[in-house]
């Protein structure tokens, strides 16, 4: 087998290192392990749930010995591509869609062995109850599937994860393909599962579940609705013919399954109200909100920052440096927004890169947030905080341009670094496309910092603010 590195690094962004085959994720089945709360021998990452549940396919054949597998896809596919076994061959491996309590499972387990319990687990993040992971330590035929796919916005990568005791995935390990996980997905993986977007994808998932609840009310009053969980519902109109047509008009991605539809849902609220409008069940969705996201990595911090411009909550800040926390939080408090934001950054050398990190993310995503800028009142406040006075001037014009006044004679605050205030507004204003001018003065350096930061809230809370559906500019363009 040819192990030798490609002549040329690719020609693509972050190639780095993709000239050379892939080695072990031991990386990624370490956070997985933390992610799904066993040991890191205990994960055999793999290329998603259907590539776990080839491997089980490959190893009754090769031992010719059959597997019992509901009938659905890719069960199916899978049963037609390995050829069958003899009609009294032994029973390899049992798979089950996870059937309910980690105790549930362990009961199952106790049923079926020796033979290998296979627990398709794949959606299990959008449930609240108690994962079979839990119980792979007590049983050698226990196998239980996850899937980054859906709960983790991968199903491109193809990353997934076969739990189990090191004895039993050695079993699996044996019918592996050389290099089976490639180390894009494997990257692209752990971005996705470090410990700085754990908080912001908490939220997605808990935005899914309470769709779905109120999807479920609402279809279930027209149509049967199967039980289930996860980002898809399974219904039973009257005219699925009509519904896939229906649904098309409104452009909601839908598939036809027989006499059933799977309907997807959405982590976002208007375009869930989009689906419900097609099918008459509630009016045509409103104006979306104003939201906004950056993702932002470098050897420094690792951020994720997440705005909602029409919702004042949630808010959830966690950098590792308490005070800015406060401060950030003030900004959403005080701007009338949602604010998600968190970061790994390397503390152990300065707030610095944290800090400045942080402001950029925020403004990036407040920029995706306000779009066009269409309606708003792009103007915007003084406020005083006992002895001290801060006024803050806001063009959300397109242009950046920062003017800060004022300076503190406390280097620090807790772990906050005061001359980085200025900073953190020139990284706004740079990032939002924002003229930001700030004017401070008083005795108290908290003071001083506590009350820039508000009215920084309250002059965006004015300029974000919808006065209209003009672009705000005699130019027609901001």
């Amino acid at each position: 087998m040819n192990n030798l590195p490609a002549p040329f690094a690719p020609l693509v962004a972050g190639g780095d290192g993709l000239d050379r085959y892939p080695g072990e994720p031991l990386a990624l089945a370490a956070r997985m392990g933390e992610i799904y709360g066993v040991p890191a021998d205990h994960v055999l990452p793999v290329r998603g749930l259907t590539h776990g549940l080839e491997l089980v396919f490959r190893l009754a054949a090769r031992d010719g010995q059959a597997v019992e597998a509901p009938d659905a896809e890719p069960c199916r596919t899978l049963a037609a591509l390995y050829a069958a076994p003899a009609a009294d061959a032994p029973v390899a491996a049992v798979i089950v869609r996870a059937p309910g309590s980690a105790e549930a499972v362990s009961e199952m387990a106790e049923i079926v062995a020796p033979t290998l319990l296979i627990v398709d687990e794949g959606l299990a993040e959008f449930v609240t109850n108690s994962s079979a992971a839990t119980v792979v330590g007590r049983h050698a035929n226990l196998i239980v599937l996850r899937s980054l796919s859906l709960a983790y916005g991968l199903a491109g990568a193809r990353v997934g994860a076969a739990l189990a005791q090191p004895e039993t995935l050695a079993r699996l390990a044996a019918v592996l393909e050389p290099w089976a996980l490639p180390e894009i997905s494997v990257r692209l993986a752990l971005q996705a599962l470090d410990p700085s977007r754990m908080m912001e994808s908490a939220e997605r998932l808990a935005a899914v579940r309470r769709e779905r609840e109120r999807l479920v009310k609402a279809l279930g009053r027209e149509m049967a609705v199967e039980p289930g969980f996860g980002p898809v519902i399974m219904a039973r109109p009257s005219d699925p013919d009509g519904v896939m047509t229906a649904l098309a008009r409104f452009g909601v991605a839908a598939e036809r399954a027989g006499e059933r539809v799977r309907l997807p849902v959405s982590a976002t609220a208007v375009i869930n109200d989009r689906l419900l409008a097609a099918l008459g069940l509630g009016s045509a969705a409103g104006s979306p909100h104003r939201t906004g996201q950056a993702v932002r990595d470098t050897k420094e911090t690792r951020i994720v920052c997440a705005v909602d411009l029409d919702a004042a909550d949630p808010v959830s800040i966690a950098t590792g440096v308490g005070f800015f926390d406060h401060m950030l939080e003030q900004v959403a408090a005080h701007g009338g927004f949602s604010l998600r934001l968190a970061c790994e950054g390397d503390l152990h050398t300065d707030p610095h890169h944290t800090i400045e990190d942080s402001a950029i993310a925020l403004g990036q995503a407040l920029k995706q947030a306000l779009g066009e800028r269409r309606g708003i009142a792009r103007y915007g406040f003084v406020l005083p905080m006992d002895e001290a006075r801060a006024s803050v001037s806001i063009d959300l014009s397109g242009r950046p341009y920062p003017v800060f006044e004022g300076t503190f004679s406390t280097p620090f605050i807790g772990d906050y670094r005061t001359d980085l205030t200025a900073h953190v507004f020139r990284s706004l204003a740079e990032a939002m496309g924002a003229a930001i001018h700030v004017s401070v003065t008083g005795v108290d350096d908290h003071h001083k910092t506590e009350a820039v930061y508000k009215a920084f809230g309250r002059a965006l809370r004015q300029a974000i603010r919808i006065d209209g559906d003009a672009v705000p500019s005699t130019k027609g363009v901001l």
